[in-house]
């Protein structure tokens, strides 16, 4: 899809709203689709001067939104255009919400994750799963009794090693056994 400048689209509107030409032959003179043509005059005439303006940033909308519009398109009598003027929002985007809310309900209205599925686990969103009190106060008494069987193993431990110091076996004893 071409993008055209602002400055261009204020032209060719302008040198229409003039009315020398038609747009046939404009789009022929200025090596446009007629279409495109069509739409920026129209565009210009419904919401003026900022219709011709390229927006920068992706706007989101909310559910309720789309529904509105949709609504509102259905139970009015105005165009595609004219809705698309009255609410700052594309035509085509239009068009694409009322399919996909006929065909799916309002489900395919709202947002939908998009790319990859992520393969990793999230530990993190498991620990927010557990909401009931008793599994984190169990899981709690349960951490701090294997953190002292790990004291108690590691004592004990400790104490071999020591025993076997003072009043064990030498080397040379141990290998003859």
């Amino acid at each position: 899809m071409v993008k055209y400048s602002s400055e261009l689209k204020a032209e060719v509107v302008s040198e229409y709203l003039q009315g020398d030409i038609s747009i046939s032959l404009l789009s022929k003179k200025r090596n446009l689709p007629r279409i495109q043509v069509g739409r920026w005059i129209q565009n210009f005439r419904l919401s003026g001067a900022d219709a011709l303006k390229r927006r920068r940033v992706k706007r989101s909308f909310s559910v309720e939104f789309k529904v509105d519009v949709i609504n509102y398109y259905q139970t009015h009598d105005e165009t595609l255009a004219e809705v698309s003027a009255k609410f700052d929002v594309n035509s085509c985007q239009i068009s694409l919400w009322r399919t996909a809310f006929n065909q799916y309900g309002i489900e395919a209205l709202k947002p939908h994750p998009k790319g990859r599925k992520t393969k990793v686990k999230h530990n993190k969103k498991k620990l927010r799963k557990l909401v009931n009190k008793n599994e984190i106060d169990q899981l709690r008494e349960e951490l701090t009794k294997k953190n002292q069987e790990l004291y108690d193993a590691k004592l004990e431990n400790e104490i071999l090693k020591k025993s076997m110091t003072l009043f064990g076996t030498s080397k040379d004893e141990r290998k003859h056994k």
